[in-house]
């Protein structure tokens, strides 16, 4: 194996650490410092922590499934998707930007599906709310995979058209 290709891989590693570690922290001060459902309000009550536990997915969809079905869907997919994912960033070049998102999707999957295997559930704390907009209850992993979605799709959006030329190509570093 190459040294910049080892050095590729040990800083994607080393990020996707240091993304799961933030969640993992997080949620660890939120579990030993918070009651069930007590809530600890900021900037003027629009910004809460609260602890629950998810035993669901995103917005507690499948909250009331069992069985294999519900260890199918909740935790082998996501599992499956996670390792896909981690794959995919290993094996492919990538612009910057794509394995920086990937990099967050892919940690914060990690981090949700390690509570979900460990302690049948995930544990969600913060609930941001502005007048009648408010948001469900979530976690850094959350935050880390819908931040890693929209980078994605805005970069998708305004990248520019591919162009074969030595300007363009040097304009993105590929990693």
């Amino acid at each position: 194996m190459k040294v910049q290709g080892a050095l590729r891989i040990l800083l994607i590693l080393f990020m996707l650490s240091i993304n799961i570690g933030c969640d993992q922290v997080s949620k660890t001060i939120v579990r030993r410092k918070l009651e069930y459902y007590e809530q600890v309000r900021f900037l003027d009550n629009h910004f809460t922590l609260v602890k629950v536990e998810n035993t669901g997915a995103f917005l507690s969809v499948g909250n009331s499934l069992s069985g294999p079905l519900r260890f199918i869907l909740l935790n082998l997919l996501p599992l499956m998707a996670v390792a896909a994912g981690l794959v995919f960033m290993l094996t492919r070049e990538l612009t910057r930007t794509t394995l920086f998102s990937v990099i967050l999707i892919v940690g914060g999957g990690f981090g949700n599906i390690y509570d979900r295997i460990r302690y049948g559930s995930v544990t969600d704390f913060m609930h941001i709310k502005f007048g009648s907009l408010q948001t469900g209850i979530f976690n850094v992993a959350d935050v880390s995979i819908m931040l890693g979605m929209l980078i994605l799709i805005v970069h998708a959006l305004f990248k520019k058209p591919d162009v074969v030329t030595e300007e363009a190509a040097a304009e993105e570093p590929q990693v």
